[in-house]
């Protein structure tokens, strides 16, 4: 599964690993024709089971001579799967769908903490974007700061990412609630990015989706490809009690945004929560270990993560991380993602790292020591 070899391997697009190294950078997906291990991208690697394979191939025909379902019946299969009625729910071809109508088309200003998903930033129209710093070097986003910037800038959408991405860090529930009512008389609508929240310990008690009727200018927003594994199916929702901001986002999105092979899945996907379940747990440990082993090198600052990537400074003394992500992969041909382009202090000393197995993990940390300094 997410296998890192593939007999379908682009030789023609590079000579050498160097060559690779600056092809792969540019690309956005389609890794696994390139053959290494990517600890970059941030999948779960224990979901979909087998099962669901086979049940996608003995239905193939149907599921690609035939028109897939619209929007209303397809919210129906996501509130099933997170019990909530489908008038609430939005489904996007992938979380970034979504994201592009939230930033592109519906925020007169949005504001993003930062360091985050880049995405947010990137899909809105040139100065319609305020990007609100977190607390340098903890990383921590400080909920009547961020308040007291939405109001005085007059956002009418803000986001939290939370565990955050790059940082893997949760933002307390009880913040979020307070932040949503120091906002609610300003007409700024919060977006709750929960796309990474599977991975964190108590799940159930610290997601808002089943708390979010009493939030009426609140909206979760979910990309499904990195808690179930399925980044190729493209499938994303927002959930929000209010009709009208969810009319709003249903407005831009076309009637036939999901493919057959994503309406299915969502379709069958409620016979396999146990599955689930044990595979975010099954991630949890193996993120766990990799933490302490990241811990354990000398002068690194590793960062308690509660997403399936780790968050870390690089020591002083050690290249840079755009420097060590290169000679990680052309030395041994792993791929991690460096800070460099996000919006944070010392972007250039921070990494952050996909969990993947233990055995590929315990790899990374050898080859990661290997090629951190130079050697005299």
């Amino acid at each position: 599964m997410h296998s890192v070899s593939n007999k379908y391997t682009m030789k023609n697009k590079y000579k050498t690993q160097a060559e690779k190294y600056e092809y792969i950078s540019k690309q956005h997906g389609g890794y696994y024709r390139h053959n290494f291990t990517d600890h970059a991208y941030l999948y779960n690697l224990y979901f979909p089971p087998k099962a669901v394979f086979s049940h996608l191939k003995d239905n193939i025909e149907n599921l690609v001579l035939n028109y897939p379902m619209a929007q209303n019946a397809l919210a129906e299969l996501i509130g099933e799967i997170i019990q909530q009625p489908g008038e609430r729910i939005v489904v996007g071809n992938g979380a970034a769908e979504i994201i592009k109508i939230l930033s592109g088309h519906l925020a007169k200003k949005i504001i993003v903490p930062v360091p985050s998903f880049n995405e947010y930033a990137n899909a809105a129209p040139k100065n319609h974007v305020v990007e609100f710093p977190l607390e340098f070097p903890s990383f921590q986003l400080d909920i009547d700061k961020f308040a007291s910037e939405i109001i005085k800038v007059k956002a009418d959408i803000a986001v939290v990412v939370t565990p955050n991405n790059p940082t893997s860090l949760l933002v307390p529930k009880a913040d979020l609630i307070r932040l949503a009512q120091k906002l609610e008389k300003h007409n700024c609508m919060l977006i709750i990015d929960e796309s990474f929240l599977d991975f964190a310990e108590n799940k159930v008690q610290i997601s808002l989706e089943q708390d979010i009727d009493k939030y009426p200018n609140m909206a979760i927003l979910k990309s499904m490809s990195k808690a179930y594994g399925i980044c190729g199916l493209r499938i994303g929702y927002l959930l929000t009690a209010n009709l009208k901001f969810a009319a709003a986002v249903r407005n831009g999105i076309h009637i036939w945004n999901i493919n057959g092979f994503a309406e299915e899945f969502m379709r069958i996907l409620p016979r396999y929560k146990q599955e689930f379940e044990a595979s975010c747990e099954r991630v949890k440990s193996d993120r766990d270990i990799f933490y302490k082993k990241l811990s354990a090198i000398e002068g690194m600052t590793v960062f308690k993560p509660d997403a399936n990537y780790i968050f870390c400074r690089l020591p002083d003394t050690a290249l840079s991380g755009p420097e060590i992500t290169k000679r990680l992969f052309i030395k041994h041909n792993i791929y991690i993602k460096d800070s460099a382009e996000k919006t944070q202090p010392d972007a250039d000393r921070y990494i952050r790292i996909a969990s993947r197995t233990n055995e590929e993990n315990s790899k990374l940390i050898v080859a990661l020591k290997d090629v951190m300094y130079l050697k005299s």
